[in-house]
């Protein structure tokens, strides 16, 4: 039996039919470990101890009573076997700070992922380190260097470097005079660069999700996104469905997992479009239940199995 530690969003706001936490809560609770939630601000350090308000967990497939809290106590979890960082971004100083935080007990206790790693690879600028693999990209604040690159490319992808779940995604056209305002809006939210890549007109046909498990490639779903829109994620509309991985998408794969599995990150979810690597999802990954609900294998088991082989090292 290991202690479970699970830092994570609100239980009792999630969607037990898509959320991979939760998913992974129940395949640790069925095999016997002890659970136990907190959220991100109830994280301490004090005096070289990292403790955590943190209250006895109990979950279930019961949609509206999902899961049962005990009393709060405050927690070392330098006691616990493993700690689950489940957050949902934005990948902001807050989330950098929980990383920091939870490096002073790892690997005695076993963070997923591992918390140095996270703060190393943010998911749009990870990929750049693999040569080759994403679509034309460029990251900067110069408004010159955008019209460049724009006027090489024309069609094109403008999106904040560290956002999540496709917010502030916009597609720009060769004829759209709004790229101006864009930029300005962007500016007045964000204090970071832009990433800008070449549109790849290959989304139509679908965003695949590719989950590694320790580096080693565990199941895909691709995500077609709905019609006018330029998004796959779900949550705007795109449409999931059953895939197999193409020679393209397994040399993606064998590419990047050793690097996955040499950095401790046991649970990636990484995104393709056409022939390009878009995105290495490290914080909080999805897709659990969609794999399996197309046929594919447990990822649950599958984390669960490789979690349990690094605590016996």
């Amino acid at each position: 039996m290991l202690n479970v530690a699970i830092q994570m969003d609100p239980i009792e706001r999630i969607d037990i039919a898509g959320d991979s936490t939760f998913a992974l809560a129940l395949e640790a609770q069925a095999r016997g470990h002890k659970l136990l939630y907190y959220g991100p601000r109830d994280l301490s350090f004090r005096d070289g101890k990292v403790t955590a308000r943190a209250r006895p967990l109990a979950v279930r497939v019961v949609k509206g009573d999902h899961f049962t809290l005990g009393e709060a106590s405050v927690v070392d979890l330098a006691s616990s076997d493993v700690v689950l960082m489940r957050q949902d971004p934005p990948f902001d100083m807050a989330y950098i700070t929980a990383t920091h935080i939870l490096e002073n007990i790892h690997p005695r206790t076993l963070v997923v992922n591992d918390p140095a790693s996270v703060r190393n690879a943010p998911e749009k600028i990870f990929v750049t380190q693999f040569e080759g693999l994403m679509p034309p990209t460029l990251i900067t604040a110069d408004r010159r260097e955008i019209d460049s690159f724009r006027a090489e490319h024309k069609d094109i992808i403008v999106k904040p470097l560290y956002g999540n779940g496709g917010a502030g995604v916009f597609r720009v056209k060769p004829d759209d005079e709004n790229l101006g305002a864009l930029l300005e809006m962007f500016t007045a939210f964000y204090r970071e660069p832009v990433i800008v890549q070449r549109y790849v007109p290959e989304v139509r046909q679908g965003d695949k999700r590719i989950i590694l498990v320790d580096g080693v490639f565990a199941g895909a779903i691709n995500r077609v996104p709905a019609a006018g829109e330029a998004r796959s994620n779900m949550h705007v509309g795109g449409r999931p469905e059953a895939t197999t991985l193409t020679p393209r998408e397994k040399q993606i794969c064998d590419a990047i997992g050793p690097e996955l599995k040499r950095r401790g990150l046991i649970f990636t979810g990484i995104d393709v479009i056409g022939d390009y690597l878009t995105e290495i999802n490290v914080t909080s990954p999805t897709g659990i239940h969609e794999v399996k609900r197309f046929g594919g294998p447990d990822i649950a088991a599958l984390i669960w199995d490789a979690i349990e082989a690094r605590k016996r090292k």
